[in-house]
């Protein structure tokens, strides 16, 4: 359960509990959000681990959308450091990010400040759904932080990449298999997939009915059926750039290193000179 650099990517709920009372706790980031969901802030409010600050994902983890660059591209360097600092992220102390559960959401914030450099990121495994410790409310104050982004620290596909490596490694689709051959698209323009690209849904990296992610050799298992093990190039995708991150996450635990196509098909689908795939095959 390690990137590339050595460090373990999850941090299970008894872990974090005793990381809160140890000599440098962490930095906690709740970035409750479900894709059409209701906003993750009031529910924030009404219970947040200690100490916890929310970061919104619609408005602080992505960068404005367009057709150019999805739905929910990334957002600029500066301003993203920038909502760090005031969360109190600093350069030389461990960060935690976690969400309702899901797990999307956390994963984007964990591959964002992994992107932008910060040394020490961890997801809670399991989210809020598996804490039993104390609760608080209200608005914590942070004290300002000093993490200043340096992007490059993750690879990131445009678009030209993404189909590259489609052709030359590996390129998987995170969205539900029926988005991926194409038979319902509920949000973008245009159904389909990537020429190229394998189906590999992000739900499948959690067992029925839990948030946790499967075991990392249950996880190795499932991508090398695809086709991915360490030191393959591969590359990841969804619709805007939000569940492929959890995927490059639960690579990251079974020690592949990934690239994310942070514009995705929302991107991808919006220039009509692109190639669009449909049907189980990869096209």
């Amino acid at each position: 359960m390690r990137d590339d650099g050595g460090m373990s990517v999850l941090i299970t709920a008894p872990e974090l509990a005793a990381a809160l009372t140890g000599p440098r706790p962490p930095v906690l980031l709740d970035v409750r959000w479900q894709l059409g969901g209701p906003p993750g802030r009031p529910e924030y409010l009404a219970g947040h681990l200690p100490g916890a600050v929310y970061v919104d994902l619609e408005t602080e983890l992505a960068g404005p959308a367009g057709p150019g660059a999805g739905r929910h591209p990334l957002p600029a360097a500066a301003e993203f450091g920038a909502v760090m600092r005031r969360a109190g992220v600093r350069a030389d102390r461990p960060v935690v990010v976690h969400d309702g559960g899901q797990g999307w959401a956390a994963a984007r914030a964990w591959w964002l400040l992994r992107w932008a450099g910060h040394p020490d990121v961890r997801v809670l495994d399991g989210g809020l759904a598996v804490w039993d410790g104390p609760l608080e409310t209200g608005d914590p104050e942070p004290t300002e932080g000093d993490f200043t982004p340096r992007p490059g620290g993750m690879p990131a596909l445009t678009a030209d990449e993404a189909a590259s490596l489609a052709r030359t490694g590996v390129l998987l689709d995170a969205r539900a298999g029926e988005r991926y051959r194409g038979e319902v698209e509920p949000i973008d323009p245009v159904a389909g997939h990537i020429p190229g690209a394998l189906s590999a849904p992000t739900t499948e990296n959690v067992a029925e009915g839990a948030t946790t992610l499967r075991p990392a050799a249950e996880l190795a298992d499932r991508f090398a059926r695809l086709g991915v093990t360490p030191g393959t190039a591969t590359g990841v995708y969804c619709g805007s750039g939000v569940s492929a991150a959890h995927q490059v996450l639960a690579l990251a635990v079974a020690g592949v290193d990934a690239a994310l196509y942070p514009g995705s098909w929302s991107a991808w689908c919006a220039d009509p000179a692109r190639p669009v795939a449909t049907g189980p095959a990869p096209g």
